[in-house]
């Protein structure tokens, strides 16, 4: 771990990164990308140390209230925040500013700041993302390792269904040869229905690799699934997507089951939905003369 000052936290779109890098050692992980220019081992958390009072002084500048969100390209809930606590500092002057908030996890650490996620959403909107990968437990521990297991993850989903938090699933990415079968698919399906998830987002049922994720993934292959490596350089080469073989009929079975069960499963409309601001009104005043 190792601090920097940042000059700015917002961006265009209301977005923020308290951290740079992430220690869940996902074996897919995009944001290992050489694009994305991190100057420092992914593993060294950077931490925005002045992250806090950038996102005070931003959102006392805003001239309308708005969704912020984290968690688009580091997961806010990594081990180091119990000890520095930045997510829960932001979530709390969301509350205080009267804004909405939307983030990102695999992370069933998100439960201990149940009570400023619902203060949120009695105010205006705060929405929890979930991503869901992997159903069998023993694979999701190879696939994920130093994370909240799929199963953990589910609970925690039910949880926040119980407390009044609205919930999105990420069902991405999808790894051919891996995880790409109708069992798994129905599996994390099943936990969305039961947990009564809004929306499911799904972009393909395959993965996206480029410069910097695709060495990381194809070592982690190596590591883990012995030969498996060469089978996706035969059946992919150097694409940066690598859809199933099994796409369209998993695709078929994603949109037929979650239409059956009510769940969003149009990513557009699932984006506007977690963009959109929504200002709760307080309860009408009686009048003694009502």
């Amino acid at each position: 771990m190792h601090y920097v000052k940042a000059k700015g936290i917002l961006s265009a779109r209301n977005g923020m990164n308290l951290y740079r890098g992430c220690s869940h050692g996902c074996i897919y992980c995009d944001s290992r990308s050489l694009c994305y220019r991190m100057d420092h081992a992914f593993e060294d958390i950077e931490v925005k140390e002045n992250a806090i009072e950038l996102l005070e002084d931003a959102l006392r500048r805003k001239r309308a209230k708005c969704m912020l969100s984290t968690g688009s390209m580091t997961d806010p809930y990594l081990p180091l925040e119990e000890e520095l606590g930045y997510v829960r500092r932001a979530l709390a002057l969301a509350e205080r500013y009267g804004f909405g908030f939307t983030l990102i996890t695999k992370s069933d650490r998100v439960l201990r700041d149940l009570d400023l996620l619902r203060a949120i959403n009695e105010k205006a909107k705060c929405v929890v993302q979930m991503t869901l990968t992997t159903f069998d437990e023993d694979l999701c521990r190879k696939l994920e390792p130093n994370v909240s297991t799929t199963r953990e993850r589910f609970k925690a989903l039910k949880q926040l269904q119980s407390a009044g938090i609205p919930t999105v699933v990420w069902l991405c990415p999808i790894l051919p040869f891996l995880n790409d079968t109708e069992e798994n698919i129905r599996g994390i399906l099943d936990y969305c229905i039961e947990a009564g998830v809004r929306g499911v987002i799904c972009f393909g049922m395959g993965l996206t690799l480029r410069e910097g994720s695709r060495e990381h993934f194809y070592r982690q292959l190596d590591r883990l699934f012995p030969g498996l490596k060469e089978r996706y350089i035969r059946a992919y080469g150097t694409q940066y997507v690598l859809n199933s073989p099994r796409h369209d009929a998993l695709m078929r079975l994603f949109h037929q089951t979650c239409e059956a069960h009510g769940i969003l499963h149009d990513n557009d409309e699932i984006f506007r939905y977690l963009s959109a601001f929504e200002e709760k009104s307080a309860p009408a005043q009686l009048s003694l003369f009502d």
